[in-house]
């Protein structure tokens, strides 16, 4: 399994250099035939700048290329557009090599000019990229960010088929960054064409293409006859058919009319589910890198007291929430999941204690307590374990209203700076973009990432533990591994010293898929922060 591996930047490089081959049965696998996937709402958009919910981003990197990617059902880093790699004695300087012929879907081909376009758009505050904060190690980040300037000057076009990247310092993760969906090259035509409705028309160039997108109700990808990888993908076509509720489509899959539950097996009845014969041979299960948690926005009073957030900590019972799922997560006590590299098995964090909570609150003059919101996702379990946290709120003095909603709503209210006071991320666990702790730190409690539409949702900014984690990155010698790992634990027990979450369960895997989907373990096992690979799944009724 991927969590069990070490992937530091130079300790990459010689996987990094191979190309990205097919799975070794692809001379084996016929291409034809569909899969029908479930999804309880509706994408928000396919627009790789934005999109960062956990149903568009399988969709999205299905349809859409990088300079850099992973193996199928691996952490190992591969190259995608890029054929070759130079890379400076400072560590400071990559010079990428394109592959030549890549075609998007309105037939054009793909340049290094395009690779710069997106790039600097994703990083352009007026495109309000929930992953803009990836970049800032590369040079001229700061001037855009700041509306100084409107290209990165660190990226730069040496020729058609040449592109190089400048960082302002040696950055460990820079690989892993060139690998994520917010790096995905997109054509400025289509994008200037459709502007603000690019996500509903994306034009890429991957694996798949948009067919048909019927809002609410059904959307069809159509394999790319284009597509530069021989022999990939194997489906002609992946239709997702949104609006369904999960027992709904459990009921589907049982009937024979839909091949995965994109919002995994309903809670009601997981112990039947795996306790049947003949469904448990259909579930893949396994450890996550994902944490489930509250953020509170530490400039909202009265979260803006790190006495109250250290209150809310001691009254959160774990174990109970473990119970109504089912034991399929584990109690967490820091941001980092097992797994982890940085991950203290010996940190303790903060004990179940609501008599000490209350004693915390009366410090900060909060006795009688106070009323606020928390903000859930409507999808099961996540209002029940809400109202349990709802509950245990109640035992310490504090009112919490619920709001349930879809979990666009949810994303778009923590990008606002003082709309949401409290939320619980449930299904909306914070997922590795990629298998390194910095992925932990910089997009979600990082203070580069506060800008509109971040996930940085407790907006919280500790500039002395952002130096220390801009220390951790810069340590690209694999022998500096042991260190960085025991400093980025160190950065997150700072973290916790602040509370700016509550971590509630670290996730564990459980997904299920019709007995016609071959590949099932490259479909859910892959490092990003959504299990679901469509490049490689079959059908094997055609083969």
């Amino acid at each position: 399994m991927f969590i069990h591996k070490r992937m530091l930047l130079m300790g990459a490089l010689a996987v990094a250099m191979s190309a990205l081959a097919a799975p070794a049965r692809a001379d084996a696998i016929k291409q034809g035939g569909s899969i029908t996937v479930a999804w309880k709402d509706d994408l928000a958009t396919l627009d790789p700048a934005i999109g960062y919910d956990n149903e568009n981003w399988a969709v999205i990197k299905a349809m859409f290329s990088r300079l850099m990617d992973y193996a199928p059902g691996s952490p190992d880093l591969v190259k995608d557009l890029a054929t070759d790699i130079q890379i400076s004695p400072d560590k400071r300087t990559y010079t990428f090599k394109l592959r030549q012929g890549v075609k998007f879907t309105n037939g054009r081909e793909l340049t290094a000019d395009d690779v710069k376009y997106s790039l600097d758009r994703t990083v352009n505050p007026k495109t309000q990229s929930p992953g803009a904060s990836f970049y800032k190690s590369i040079d001229g980040y700061d001037d855009v960010t700041a509306g100084k300037a409107d290209s990165l000057s660190g990226v730069k076009v040496i020729d058609r088929y040449t592109v190089s990247i400048e960082l302002s310092h040696p950055d460990a993760t820079i690989f892993h960054v060139l690998a994520l969906n917010f790096s995905s090259v997109v054509p400025k035509e289509e994008v200037e064409k459709w502007g603000a409705d690019f996500g509903k028309h994306p034009v890429g160039s991957g694996a798949f293409k948009l067919g048909e997108w019927t809002l609410g109700q059904r959307i069809v990808l159509e394999r790319n006859k284009d597509y530069y990888k021989p022999g990939l993908p194997y489906l002609d076509k992946i239709v997702m058919d949104v609006g369904q509720e999960p027992s709904v489509a459990l009921l589907r899959l049982e009937r024979g009319e839909v091949d995965v539950l994109g919002n995994g097996i309903p809670p009601g009845r997981f112990l039947e589910v795996t306790r049947n014969p003949e469904f448990s041979k259909l579930v893949v299960h396994g450890p996550q890198l994902r944490t489930s948690y509250i953020s509170m926005n530490v400039n909202m009073k009265p979260f803006d007291d790190v006495r109250v957030r250290r209150a809310i900590n001691m009254a959160i019972n774990k174990d109970r929430i473990n119970r109504i799922l089912n034991g399929r997560a584990l109690p967490a006590n820091q941001p980092l999941p097992p797994g982890m590299p940085g991950y203290d098995k010996d940190y303790k964090g903060y004990p179940y204690d609501p008599a000490q909570a209350k004693e915390l609150l009366k410090q900060a003059g909060l006795a009688d307590g106070f009323s606020t919101v928390l903000y859930s996702s409507n999808i099961d379990p996540d209002p029940r374990v809400a109202q349990a946290i709802q509950q245990d709120l109640a035992g310490i003095g504090i009112k919490a209203e619920v709001k349930s909603l879809d979990e666009a709503n949810v994303i778009a209210a923590g990008g606002e700076p003082n709309r949401a006071p409290m939320i619980f991320s449930g299904a909306m666990a914070w997922g590795a973009d990629f298998p390194d702790p910095s992925d932990f730190y910089g997009p979600i409690l990082g203070c580069a990432a506060l800008t509109k539409g971040t996930w940085n949702w407790a907006w919280y900014c500790n500039k002395a533990v952002e130096q220390e984690a801009l220390k951790a990155d810069a340590m690209v010698d694999p022998a500096q591994s042991g260190d960085r790992d025991k400093l980025w634990g160190t950065i997150f027990e700072k973290v916790m010293e602040d509370a700016p979450w509550v971590p509630i369960y670290n996730n564990l895997r459980y997904q299920m898929h019709s007995p016609k989907v071959g590949a099932a373990d490259a479909l859910y096992v892959d490092p990003t922060r959504t299990p679901f690979n469509y490049e490689v799944v079959y059908d094997k009724t055609v083969q």
